[in-house]
């Protein structure tokens, strides 16, 4: 069914452009004709609406009332039609998700809850996420792959972090433990001393049991067993002649 917008009034009834006030602005509101001068039905409009003659002005503040009239006049459903925003739920539901995935990779779960925050029927969100899934547009098992080789090597992140992040994304728990299997152990560890290595020097001059729990909760943030952080935490601090003695129980 087509709906008809209705555009009130004209370009001279909204001010758009030469109407009678254009003539007032521009001629004080008189016309010449032959050898005598002619009043136009705008000036007395003007004249009582501002107790004086026309002023240059007042036309043009006219057409700027009349415009905002106009532009309010209009109903929230005629502004969204004017704007081209499809009504068709499916149509919705594809131009969300492809504004969503523009530049940034999304899961099905982050993109699912978009339409839902955005009401769009649950019929249409699954017809439009399979499809997407179909053509490979939705791919978690790739996004899964992706976030722990850039999580890892960006900020450091251990399997545990990894595999905490990638729930709160929808991912399902097969692809993220196959995700995060690919990491390697000793690349994990690696990452570690280059995490300790960097932090080290701004714990020197405190005290060696300040210092573990510093470097060492560092590691358990970001996902570290405390087996490997200790071990780690440990290894670091004798290269740098410190007394590691006792440092072998938990931490």
């Amino acid at each position: 069914m087509t709906r008809r917008t209705e555009w009130p009034g004209s370009a001279a009834e909204s001010g758009e452009g030469p109407g009678p006030g254009f003539a007032a602005a521009s001629t004080g509101g008189r016309t010449s004709g032959s050898g005598s001068e002619t009043e136009l039905p705008y000036e007395s409009a003007a004249g009582a609406g501002r107790g004086r003659g026309s002023g240059p002005g007042f036309g043009e503040g006219a057409g700027r009332r009349s415009r905002s009239r106009s532009r309010s006049s209009g109903s929230p459903s005629s502004s969204r039609a004017e704007k081209g925003e499809p009504r068709d739920p499916v149509e919705q539901a594809r131009n969300i998700c492809l504004r969503l995935l523009t530049g940034t990779p999304r899961t099905r779960k982050q993109l699912a809850d978009a339409l839902r925050k955005r009401e769009i029927p649950d019929e249409a969100a699954e017809e439009v996420l399979s499809r997407f899934e179909d053509v490979g547009l939705i791919d978690d098992a790739a996004f899964a792959d992706a976030w722990v080789e850039s999580r890892h090597h960006g900020r450091g992140l251990a399997r545990r972090a990894l595999v905490r992040e990638l729930r709160t994304k929808g991912v399902d728990a097969t692809v993220i433990d196959e995700a995060v299997g690919r990491l390697d152990p000793d690349q994990e560890e690696a990452t570690a001393r280059e995490l300790v290595a960097r932090k080290l020097r701004s714990t020197r001059g405190l005290d060696r049991d300040k210092r573990l729990r510093r470097l060492a909760g560092m590691l358990a943030r970001k996902g570290y067993g405390e087996g490997m952080a200790l071990r780690v935490v440990r290894t670091a601090l004798e290269e740098e002649g410190e007394d590691t003695e006792g440092l072998d129980e938990p931490f």
